[in-house]
């Protein structure tokens, strides 16, 4: 097979692979960046928690809609996703359980009841779809919907970037000095959560979180410069956005996993070959 049939013919004559792509260099552009500051502040497996959490909103979304409208599945994934932010940080606050665990608490009674709800009202294949995505069915509308996310994303990170790694770094100076650190802490859970609903169609509630936690990890791996890490974690997601579409195109699987198995590649060839990676360990470590 030459070069243009393995790299170039599948996106040159199908429409939908070209949406695909598009749809994955969107979501990298925004999810990175989110991706990177969410492992700053070591809330890593909250953002696995809140892409369990718009599960019901989004269920009950397919139910008002009747079937599976992205826009009314959105909508309804941002205010459960909130919602259950909101109700995390009010427990944490006032009970002994730290934010994680209420995320926890939260996220499980999410997932179960958006199955439910989803198995109840439509099909297997209904289920399937939310829980998985099906990038390779995304339309015009819904690319709008992803580019607007990732334009916002970029927008406010823009705009409060000082506040934003301050209050991530020291959040004690930010109380101190009255730098409205709850507030900025709500305005970095809704970035997370409206790149989890743009990921939502295309990876579906239980790998959304992928395309925004791997490559955030594979960045911090090779480099300590924030904006450094940003642009490669997106640059890495976009190169697993591609790669994994070309691999289950060619070999017939499942695009969404492929995509994630490509972004878990290139986190253990990290692990192995970057700066503090297992293999140069090993040769420094060699009389």
């Amino acid at each position: 097979m030459n070069p243009y049939d393995l790299f170039i013919a599948p996106f040159a004559d199908f429409g939908f692979m070209r949406r695909a792509l598009v749809a994955s260099a969107a979501l990298g552009l925004g999810a990175g960046p989110v991706g990177v500051l969410l492992q700053l502040r070591r809330m890593s497996l909250v953002g696995d928690a809140m892409s369990h959490a718009i599960l019901p909103g989004a269920a009950i979304g397919f139910l008002l809609a009747g079937g599976l409208s992205m826009m009314a599945m959105g909508l309804g994934g941002i205010v459960a996703g909130l919602g259950v932010a909101l109700l995390s940080g009010l427990v944490s606050r006032h009970t002994r359980l730290s934010e994680d665990a209420s995320f926890a608490s939260f996220y499980l009674t999410s997932l179960a009841l958006g199955v439910l709800i989803v198995s109840s009202h439509g099909s297997n294949i209904d289920l399937l779809h939310v829980l998985f995505g099906t990038i390779l069915a995304i339309d015009t509308p819904t690319l709008c919907l992803m580019g607007g996310v990732t334009t916002l994303t970029l927008c406010v990170l823009a705009v409060v970037w000082r506040p934003l790694v301050m209050e991530c770094v020291d959040p004690g100076y930010m109380r101190l000095v009255g730098g409205h650190g709850a507030a900025c802490h709500m305005l970095f859970l809704f970035l997370v959560v409206i790149n989890l609903v743009s990921g939502f169609e295309a990876l579906g509630t239980l790998m959304a979180v992928g395309m925004m936690m791997l490559p955030a990890a594979t960045a911090r791996l090779w480099t300590r410069r924030l904006w450094t890490m940003m642009g490669m974690a997106s640059a890495v997601a976009t190169l697993s956005g591609l790669g994994g579409l070309l691999v289950s195109f060619h070999y017939r699987m499942a695009s969404g996993p492929t995509i994630i198995l490509t972004c878990s590649l290139f986190y253990i060839l990290s692990l192995l070959l970057g700066p503090a990676g297992v293999a140069r360990r090993l040769l420094a470590s060699r009389p």
